[in-house]
């Protein structure tokens, strides 16, 4: 077991989700179940991260003759209007990803601990079955709030309960595909946002385009000679270009937030692949059927109580 104890009274904690979890750290708002990110949350921290970004290009980036080409698409006023909010989705984006990110890797520390014991000769059976419910309760605040722990103690409680062996496997598989529909939904706002990004983009230049064609009509109408016209047309190519902007900002932006997504997804079907095994490795190939013999009731009862007794000594 990789991770330090910290002891809370009679109880040796390795990981606590009240204190570890990053959004629980900063204790701001309720943190998002398993690995879904807490909405309002990175809300909140995306406005800082825009307005940090606008300052830096408007009063860091632009008054350097060097870096004024960068900085000019993000400070034109005609582009403000889109750009502001095309830049508060992708850093939302990129918050909610990011925090998401954390939120993996503590679930990740739940792999390192020994729920079930390790020996080759342990069995789980409805009576050993308590005794590990009481070793997952000791380890984790809330296993409940893990995704692999919240498997087992599903799968356990079960088995203890009900004693239905042959059912623990179907219930660990039915809560192996409730637990990636939980993770595909945490994707629907990002989802939303990446599509809404090149749209916001697209009006941008859309409302640029007008804008300067309507400008090369009054430049006709108004102009009285080839000169006048060529004059004007400057100021008609260069709102062109602004329109154009505003499109490749928003394309990059979206770009970025999508990669994001791939990397984050495939870390993510990476840990759900781990609980699998997990869970294969130390549940399901440590059941054992115990059948109960009629003309031997008492023998059957005496290593049964045996078992779980060693069984709780190997854990605790």
């Amino acid at each position: 077991m990789k991770d330090e104890t910290v002891t809370a009274g009679n109880t040796s904690i390795c990981i606590s989700w009240a204190d570890d979890d990053p959004e629980n750290r900063i204790g701001l708002l309720r943190a998002g179940r398993y690995t879904s990110p807490n909405k309002v949350f990175a809300f909140v921290v995306a406005i800082p991260l825009t307005a940090a970004f606008f300052g830096l290009m408007f009063f860091v980036f632009s008054p350097i003759e060097q870096l004024r080409w960068l900085a000019a698409p993000f400070t034109r006023r005609s582009n403000l209007w889109t750009i502001i909010p095309t830049l508060f989705f992708f850093f939302w984006c990129f918050a909610t990803l990011f925090i998401k990110s954390l939120k993996v890797r503590f679930q990740a520390r739940a792999l390192d601990l020994a729920a079930v014991p390790q020996q080759p000769d342990f069995v789980l059976t409805q009576a050993t079955a308590r005794a590990v419910l009481n070793r997952l309760y000791g380890i984790v605040d809330h296993p409940r709030h893990f995704i692999l722990l919240n498997r087992i103690e599903r799968a356990l409680s079960n088995l203890q309960n009900i004693g239905g062996v042959s059912d623990v496997s179907t219930i660990l598989t039915t809560q192996a595909d409730n637990d990636r529909d939980q993770i595909s939904s945490s994707y629907t706002l990002v989802s939303g946002l990446v599509w809404s990004i090149p749209v916001l983009g697209f009006i941008g230049t859309v409302l640029g385009l007008s804008q300067a064609i309507g400008t090369f009509g009054r430049t006709l109408q108004t102009a009285g000679n080839l000169a006048d016209i060529k004059s004007n047309l400057q100021g008609v190519t260069g709102g062109l270009a602004t329109a154009f902007e505003t499109t490749l900002v928003a394309l990059v932006c979206a770009l970025i937030i999508q990669l994001y997504i791939n990397y984050l997804q495939s870390k993510e079907d990476e840990l759900m692949d781990e609980c699998n095994d997990y869970c294969h490795a130390h549940v399901t190939s440590k059941l054992r059927l115990v059948e109960h013999l009629p003309e031997q009731p008492a023998t059957v009862d005496k290593r049964l109580a045996v078992q779980a007794v060693e069984a709780d000594r190997s854990i605790s």
